[in-house]
């Protein structure tokens, strides 16, 4: 009720800022914006897949905020309603409630929020407060935020706050400061940045007396340094954290009494990047190292949610059906049986090139090349940076060419290599994947997309093959189908089909089809999907 009275509150201010004046003349009456989304799915019983049918046979996560800024003020709120969760999402998201409120002031170089707030320190590795409702994900902080800038050359920020999880706010308190000094801007250096910035936080977590005897603390302080430098069109990111003591459970071992166990770690972790773009070049280089790098917002909840820092997997991203059947799962520390790993070492390389027009290998309208290649590995040992077992590797090449005004070709080949293990073996799959995704413009308004795909492996479930169709009445409609089918072991269609209808701010999809079970990652966060058939309806709007 509380949470009620606060959502009537804030929509009877808003309308009130709106109101006009008894003498006919408007009011300064601010602005006010909000989005709604919902994802909604009815399950059918397919005999088929492995698919477990919910009771009712239905799902629905729904979000509604509205934000309202007048001046220098700002406030919002957001209503979630999980009716229920779909299927794979955390099971701590249910029914319905006020989940997101606050209040801001800002001006020119100063800021002050209350209520709950999103930030981030650095890259994220130590510390980030974000939403993400693909994977169910939001841990932001209800508390207070002070921000401070001089002359863009020193930033300051101060955090207090408890994380969110599932549907209500935690116990746990997280205090912490980021500051930033751009050197560049103080010097007045022209083509050059060049910034140094430094990070601290502080996690409370009151604990029972059965962690305390493991050795736990209620505390934990981890601290982040930073520089950044930039210069005519190299880029050069460095950044090492120390995040603290991380406690791991009895139960993180499987009861395995192992000598080399010792529940008390240090988790740090280093990231370096380096880039160079010009001439139609781009390069970027990134390499990580991660060493106990779990950061529960509260201990021995296994939610994917639990976490209060963002690693970023730093692998090609892809957006085609078989290219994601295995996805690479960050890995900050791992206890399986008897095999543990402190962590994981790797990087990627990317390199773009944009082939200039009228030339030999261009043509008329030129042409994009890409490669990408990454590689990680567990670390054998605590402290050190020695490679164990394999656990991801991945080639990707990359093209795209318009042929003429009307077709369009987008052409990639990967090679990945994946350990379905999590390195307690170095037994690895290996698949090389084919995919032509090819548009055609019939009109200025009607355009047919095909894409073709291919996957060729000996391992798991051997060799699988894909399409999509995809024909585009711009600019409202979208007609699309698509099948993935694995030819090579259990001879099973995931089908789908499905129209969606776009008008100014707003997209409504509705489809069936046959899902399979699989996995969904962003950063280091990493969501089930159930394997399931049914209809889903999609609905955003933004206003």
């Amino acid at each position: 009720m509380k949470k009620l009275s606060i959502l009537f509150t804030f929509l009877s201010v808003a309308l009130v800022a709106y109101a006009e004046g008894a003498d006919g003349k408007e009011r300064d009456k601010g602005r006010l914006t909000g989005s709604f989304e919902t994802n909604s799915i009815y399950y059918v019983q397919d005999n088929r897949t492995v698919a477990v049918v919910p009771d009712d046979n239905f799902g629905s996560n729904n979000y509604l905020k509205l934000d309202y800024y007048r001046g220098k003020f700002s406030a919002g709120v957001q209503l979630e309603g999980y009716l229920p969760v779909l299927q794979g999402y955390p099971t701590n998201l249910s029914k319905a409630a006020l989940t997101n409120y606050y209040a801001m002031w800002t001006d020119e170089s100063f800021s002050v929020t209350a209520g709950t707030f999103f930030e981030q320190f650095g890259s994220g590795l130590l510390f980030r407060a974000y939403e993400d409702r693909t994977l169910g994900m939001n841990n932001a902080l209800m508390g207070t935020r002070v921000t401070y800038s001089y002359k863009d050359i020193v930033g300051v920020k101060a955090i207090w706050g408890m994380p969110r999880l599932g549907m209500s706010f935690t116990d746990t308190q997280v205090r912490g400061g980021d500051i930033s000094f751009v050197i560049s801007n103080l010097v007045g250096w022209k083509q050059t940045v060049l910034a140094v910035e430094g990070s601290v936080l502080n996690r409370y977590e009151a604990i029972s007396a059965d962690l305390k005897e493991e050795g736990a603390r209620p505390y934990t302080t981890g601290f982040s340094g930073r520089i950044n430098f930039e210069h005519k069109g190299f880029i050069f990111k460095g950044e090492y954290i120390d995040a603290g003591e991380r406690h791991y459970a009895n139960s993180a071992y499987d009861g395995v009494n192992d000598p080399r166990i010792d529940l008390i770690k240090n988790g740090n972790a280093q990231l370096i990047e380096l880039g160079y773009s010009g001439h139609g070049l781009g390069v970027n280089v990134s390499a990580r190292r991660l060493e106990y790098m779990d950061m529960p917002i509260v201990y021995r909840n296994t939610s994917t949610a639990n976490t209060l820092n963002y690693i970023p997997a730093l692998t090609a991203q892809y957006s085609y059906l078989l290219t994601n059947l295995n996805p690479y799962i960050v890995q900050p520390s791992t206890f399986m049986g008897s095999h543990i790993a402190p962590g994981e070492i790797g990087g990627q390389v990317d390199i773009y090139y944009n082939v200039a027009r009228k030339t030999k290998l261009g043509g008329k309208r030129g042409m994009k090349l890409g490669l990408n290649y990454s590689t990680y590995w567990s670390i054998a040992e605590d402290r050190t940076a020695k490679a164990d077992s394999p656990l991801w590797q991945s080639i990707n090449f990359t093209l795209e060419k318009q042929f003429t005004r009307k077709f369009k070709l987008n052409f990639l080949y990967s090679f990945q290599e994946y350990n379905d293990s999590h390195g307690v073996n170095n037994i690895t799959w290996k698949s090389n994947i084919f995919v032509a995704d090819m548009l055609y413009k019939w009109t200025p308004t009607i355009s047919t997309r095909l894409e073709l795909q291919y996957l060729l492996t000996k391992d798991d479930d051997k060799d699988w093959m894909a399409a999509l169709a995809e024909v585009n009445f711009a600019p409202c409609w979208s007609i699309f189908a698509s099948d993935m089918y694995n030819h090579g072991s259990t001879k099973v269609h995931y089908y789908n089909a499905g129209v969606s209808y776009t008008k100014s701010r707003t997209r409504i999809q509705l489809s069936y089809g046959r899902n399979r079970a699989g996995v969904v990652c962003s950063g280091g966060v990493c969501r089930n999907i159930p394997a399931y058939t049914g209809a889903n309806l999609m609905i955003t709007t933004s206003f």
